[in-house]
């Protein structure tokens, strides 16, 4: 499972900590010591140890403490999010229909005619497709999975590109 950290800045995307990434290196650096050996050796409580192993979030000190303990700076299980693009018509249209002001009927009028005016005068833009997956179990993947994903997934998107532009679909 992983957990927000932070929330989203001016400087850039929220961070997520990699939890499951933490737990694996644990248990994997713990090895055959058992788990209040190495909590002890961590300076962090045996149920803490556990619970970070198990996958859940630990607080600032023991997250530190455990870091420490596995020699690795706290930054390596921190990974960006990429923030999802909202569509300005459709943020527009959210507006009017949570509006208290308009009626429903109203607003879905006016959200119509919001939408066929956008459709009739945005200009596409051409550029670098993007293929974006959500994936509801990536939290309980192992590491390097949902990038493994993304690339067979752009592979994918490449190979069906071709095809079209071939006349082949």
């Amino acid at each position: 499972m992983t957990a927000d950290i932070s929330p989203e800045t001016d400087s850039g995307p929220i961070e997520r900590l990699d939890v499951v990434q933490l737990g694996s290196m644990l248990k994997e650096h713990r090895g055959s010591l058992s788990l209040r050996k190495a909590a002890a050796e961590a300076n962090v409580s045996f149920s803490t140890f556990s619970r970070v192993e198990a996958g859940s979030q630990p607080d600032l000190t023991s997250f530190m403490l455990l870091c420490a303990w596995l020699g690795v700076p706290p930054s390596r299980f921190f990974a960006p999010i990429v923030p999802r693009e909202v569509n300005p018509i459709d943020e527009a249209i959210s507006h009017l229909t949570s509006d208290p002001r308009l009626e429903p009927a109203a607003a879905t009028k006016i959200s119509e005619m919001l939408r066929t005016m956008y459709d009739a005068l945005a200009v596409n833009i051409a550029g670098p497709p993007v293929i974006a997956c959500h994936l509801r179990a990536a939290s309980v993947l192992r590491p390097g999975v949902p990038q493994r994903l993304n690339q067979i997934l752009g592979t994918m998107h490449e190979s069906l590109e071709r095809k079209i532009a071939a006349g082949e679909i």
